[in-house]
C-alpha cells in the first residue's frame, strides 16, 4: 500500500546539545541545584580515579571527592569562567589531595632541582593497526599494571602531573594553573617523570622493543 501524498514520515525530535561544564555553573550560581548536581555526575567518576592513582587509597579517594566537590559547591562564586571548569576542579582536587597525603606521610619531599631542560619527551608510539591477539591483550594488561605500580612510586609531586597529563589529559598550560607551578617547572618535570618511568619499567620496554 503506498502511502499518500500528503502523509509525511514522523521525524526523529533532534536532542538538545549536552549544556556546557561553565553553563551548568551559571545555572547552579542562579540556584539550580539539579546543575551541580549534573556537575557532580559528570565528573565524579574520572575524579575518584584520580584521586585514587595519587593516593593509592579507594576509600580515601571516595571520602576525599566527597570532600572536593563540598569545596567546590563552597567555592563556586569564585570559578573564573575564562577557564575550564574541569581545570579549576582537578586544581581544587589535586591541592586536597597532596595536603591529604602530608597530613599521613609528614616527611619532606626532596625533588630533583629543575634545570634549563623543558622537553616534554618523546610521544608514546602508536600501536599498529591490527586487531590485538589474545596474548597481545594479555601483554597489554601486564604492562598497565607495571605502569600503575610504577607510577604509584613516583614522588607525589611527579605523580600528579604525570596522572594529569596522561590520565586527565590536561594540557602543560592548565597544569600549571592546576598546580601553581611555573610553565617551565611543570614540562621539566613531566620530563623527569617520565625518565623515571622509563628506568623503572626497563625491563617490560627493553622487552617490547
Amino acid at each position: 500500500m503506498k502511502p499518500s501524498p500528503n502523509h509525511r514520515s514522523p521525524v526523529a525530535p533532534v536532542p538538545a546539545p549536552r549544556a556546557t561544564d561553565e553553563a551548568l555553573v551559571a545555572a547552579a550560581l542562579g540556584g539550580d541545584r539539579g546543575a551541580f548536581e549534573d556537575l557532580v555526575r559528570r565528573h565524579q567518576r574520572s575524579l575518584i580515579n584520580h584521586l585514587y592513582r595519587i593516593t593509592g587509597q579507594r576509600d580515601g579517594a571516595l571520602d576525599l571527592a566527597q570532600e572536593v566537590f563540598l569545596k567546590v559547591y563552597m567555592s563556586l562564586a569564585s570559578y573564573d569562567s575564562r577557564f575550564r571548569f574541569a581545570t579549576w576542579l582537578y586544581r581544587i582536587a589535586s591541592n586536597r589531595a597532596i595536603d591529604h597525603l602530608r597530613k599521613k606521610e609528614p616527611r619532606t619531599l626532596h625533588l630533583p632541582g629543575d634545570t634549563s631542560d623543558e622537553s616534554g619527551g618523546t610521544p608514546a608510539r602508536p600501536l599498529a593497526g591490527h586487531e590485538p591477539t589474545p596474548h597481545e591483550m594479555l601483554r597489554a594488561r601486564e604492562l598497565e599494571a607495571r605502569i600503575e605500580v610504577a607510577i604509584r612510586r613516583l614522588p607525589t609531586e611527579y605523580r600528579q602531573l604525570i596522572l594529569l597529563r596522561h590520565r586527565q589529559h590536561c594540557r602543560y598550560d592548565e597544569i600549571a594553573r592546576i598546580t601553581s607551578l611555573p610553565l617551565g617547572t611543570v614540562k621539566n618535570r613531566i620530563f623527569r617523570a617520565r625518565e623515571m618511568l622509563r628506568t623503572d619499567l626497563a625491563d617490560v620496554l627493553d622487552s617490547e622493543t
